[in-house]
């Protein structure tokens, strides 16, 4: 008989996230073991993790199948991807994986493509209510919206379907609107982004306003079942690649209410990573990513503890408000380190 307490944990499409392996690894304190899937060997993530597997592409037919057979081998007890687009294709297949004795942490289908859908996004978020900025999809709209007064440059140019930095360009005026509309079309295409967007290739890049302010990153918590903990709170000092550079932990009331409403609507598991602009008066929320984002590590160093909230929900154990408590005033910024592949 197996034991509840011993769990075995996959991280599919892990990349370079090799600080969540370990944190994951600490929560674990040697009552289970963490494996990390990935369909390149070029991942830190396999080297930090106790078991790695490459794996098939994630749009190949055979990928789920072969989680599907690694999870019954392997005993895992859950199923966390790390990749936007690894998000809707394990969703679509929750029941096959729940026969397999392996539970998904992953947002309901539903969810998953609002948040990856940045049109969706838009949409979902203005009729909920939320301050969000001036979104089309149509190079045409955008130039109206303009000429009216609707809209004002500088804007953001960047894939329907994306993420992180990739394909995103600011145009200062119409003829860098029009230039730099085809040039990310162009590399959508020449991207995996044109997966997706081959649901709606004149519709598969989106012209945004660019929000003045302050920006903050959310690290909205739902236990597994959906039901809202808490939001953590981050002042963004920084990017790079695409990523949070340096962020502090800050105190957020009005950020905290901006989560819990979020939650409500999505319950989705476990981490929601949120980016928001605080503007005026005004709290604009830019997009949603339904799984642990880049941010999260910044909430982690500042004392909050997700990965041992998850342990402890998959083992049936109650958590403690504190464990999801963040020190504010916290301040880090991430580091640059090797690691040997080979």
């Amino acid at each position: 008989m197996n034991d509840p307490k011993i769990l075995n944990l996959l991280f599919t499409s892990a990349g370079r996230r090799s600080y969540l392996i370990k944190y994951f690894q600490q929560a674990l304190a040697g009552g289970g073991t963490v494996h990390a899937a990935n369909s390149s060997r070029i991942s830190t993530a396999l080297q930090a993790a106790d078991h790695s597997v490459i794996t098939p592409l994630i749009y190949d037919p055979e990928y789920i199948p072969f989680l599907l057979r690694y999870c019954r081998e392997h005993k895992i007890a859950a199923v966390i991807p790390l990749f936007d687009i690894d998000l809707p294709v394990l969703a679509r297949h929750r029941k096959e994986f729940e026969e397999a004795g392996t539970r998904l942490i992953v947002a309901d289908s539903k969810i998953v493509d609002i948040c990856n859908d940045k049109w969706k996004t838009f949409q979902f978020l203005k009729e909920n209510g939320f301050a969000v900025p001036s979104t089309f999809i149509r190079l045409s709209e955008a130039e109206t919206a303009i000429e009216e007064g609707a809209m004002q440059f500088p804007v953001i140019i960047k894939p329907r379907w994306g993420m992180g930095s990739i394909a995103v360009y600011e145009a200062e005026d119409e003829q860098e609107l029009r230039v730099l509309y085809r040039k990310v079309k162009r590399e959508i295409f020449r991207l995996y982004l044109k997966f997706e967007s081959e649901a709606d290739m004149e519709g598969s890049v989106l012209i945004q306003e660019k929000i003045p302010g302050q920006e903050y990153g959310l690290d909205v918590i739902c236990d597994l079942d959906g039901n809202y903990c808490t939001t953590l709170t981050k002042k963004k000092g920084g990017m790079r690649s695409g990523e949070t550079d340096y962020a502090q932990i800050v105190d957020a009331p009005e950020l905290k209410a901006v989560g819990e409403k979020l939650a409500l609507l999505t319950r989705h598991a476990a981490d929601m990573d949120v980016d928001v602009f605080i503007s005026g008066s005004d709290i604009y929320i830019l997009e949603m990513n339904a799984r642990f984002g880049g941010g999260y590590p910044f909430s982690h160093t500042a004392g909050a503890n997700l990965p041992l909230a998850v342990v402890k929900w998959l083992r049936g154990e109650t958590v403690d408000s504190l464990i999801l408590t963040p020190q504010a005033g916290v301040m880090a910024q991430k580091d640059i380190s090797m690691m040997k592949l080979a």
